[in-house]
């Protein structure tokens, strides 16, 4: 079993539950079927490495060569710092960023935290990926901080809700490790 597959089976193990009607409201309000809670691997020991390995392998194979990876808090966070911590592991240090749903109400007020600056190369990932929404609330906010989105990563893909063409739209490549039609088995009803 690759790196990749044994993903899809936490994935399955942990996160997945499956409906034979729309019974799990999403954030966008609309039923469906399918619910992933992928912070169930995301935080885990071998969750964070596998994410990290195949982020990280992902980047490579692109050729974007970002200074950071990061995106909208608290789905991208645990992949952020995984890719941190596996790109430093193979010599090739990666940051990680992490943009708030608002800017800080006190201190220095900011929105995005991390080593990052106007100008730097940066890569927005997302945990999940239905409609776009909140993966284009991070690419807005990077944007007005200056960043220079090279690339946008999911771990996930519902494709549903035209969330990989509403990316598209706003300008940038769209990629996943995993889409729904991955984790879902010839017998998912069964779950």
């Amino acid at each position: 079993m690759n790196d990749r597959e044994r993903l899809i089976e936490l994935i399955r193990d942990r996160a997945f539950k499956y409906s034979e009607t729309p019974a799990f409201r999403l954030s966008s309000g609309i039923m469906s079927r399918y619910y992933f809670n992928l912070k169930k691997v995301t935080f885990s020991p071998e969750g964070q490495y596998l994410v990290g390995r195949l982020f990280y392998g992902k980047i490579k194979e692109l050729g974007t060569s970002p200074k950071a990876v990061g995106g909208l808090t608290l789905g991208a966070d645990p992949i952020a710092t995984a890719v941190a911590r596996y790109s430093y592991d193979a010599g090739d240090p990666i940051e990680a960023f992490v943009i708030r749903k608002e800017p800080k109400a006190h201190g220095m007020g900011l929105q995005i935290e991390g080593c990052v600056a106007p100008g730097d190369r940066v890569v927005i990932v997302e945990d999940v990926v239905t409609s776009g929404a909140s993966t284009i609330k991070a690419i807005d906010a990077a944007e007005g901080f200056g960043l220079k989105i090279v690339a946008v990563m999911a771990l996930l893909d519902r494709c549903e809700q035209n969330g990989r063409q509403n990316i598209e739209a706003k300008g940038y490549p769209f990629y996943s490790i995993v889409t729904l039609h991955d984790v879902l088995e010839p017998s998912a009803s069964a779950k």
